[in-house]
């Protein structure tokens, strides 16, 4: 056996790490109100080096935030493009009822995918990915976020994509904050966070 074929032998039995796919594997979009519905979604390599592309510059938490805000509204018009779910209208009134809108739950669910495939791939470097939370200030006023933690403080955030329309970036805000139902500052629809 040749040097050339010994090495392709090795590296089917053994695949090399380290290695970035040029895409994501196929994950699983919520399509409809409490996930119940949904779909496989494979992104292209040219879609996925669109969200690389945001993050190569990055050079402090605060700016990986704002890179994050970005990719969330990049993913959701692609995979909204897909799945149907482009139509989804900022909260549940405007699109109650309607084919591809999603409440809170869908919302918190998809920008957790969303934000474990971009840490799979080792695009986040000064936030982990955590479960997503649950606040109810009031008993019937419940709702569910995706959650990133900032390596460096320990400070927890709140990334709610269920207030805005498909595409627009996500809101930000300190964990704390949005547990206690505070609104979001006309600020931080611009900065992300404070």
């Amino acid at each position: 056996m040749n040097a050339r074929r010994i090495l392709v032998y090795l590296t089917c039995l053994y695949p090399l790490t380290g290695i970035a796919a040029p895409a994501p594997p196929p994950f699983y979009s919520c399509t409809d109100y409490h996930c119940d519905e949904g779909e496989t979604v494979s992104l292209s390599a040219a879609q996925w080096q669109e969200i690389r592309a945001l993050f190569a510059t990055t050079s402090n938490a605060q700016e990986e935030r704002q890179q994050i805000r970005k990719a969330i509204a990049l993913l959701e018009t692609q995979v909204g493009a897909i799945t149907g779910t482009s139509r989804d209208l900022a909260k549940n009134v405007a699109g109650a009822g309607l084919p591809g809108q999603l409440d809170c739950i869908s919302e918190s669910k998809n920008t957790t995918t969303y934000l474990r495939l971009m840490d799979a791939d080792g695009l986040l470097h000064w936030h982990t990915v955590e479960e997503r939370r649950l606040r109810h200030p009031w008993i019937l006023d419940l709702h569910w976020s995706a959650v990133i933690r900032d390596t460096d403080t320990g400070q927890r955030y709140a990334v709610d994509s269920w207030f805005l329309d498909n595409g627009q970036p996500p809101y930000i805000q300190p964990l704390e904050q949005w547990l206690s139902g505070r609104a979001f500052d006309s600020g931080q629809e611009q900065l992300g966070d404070q």
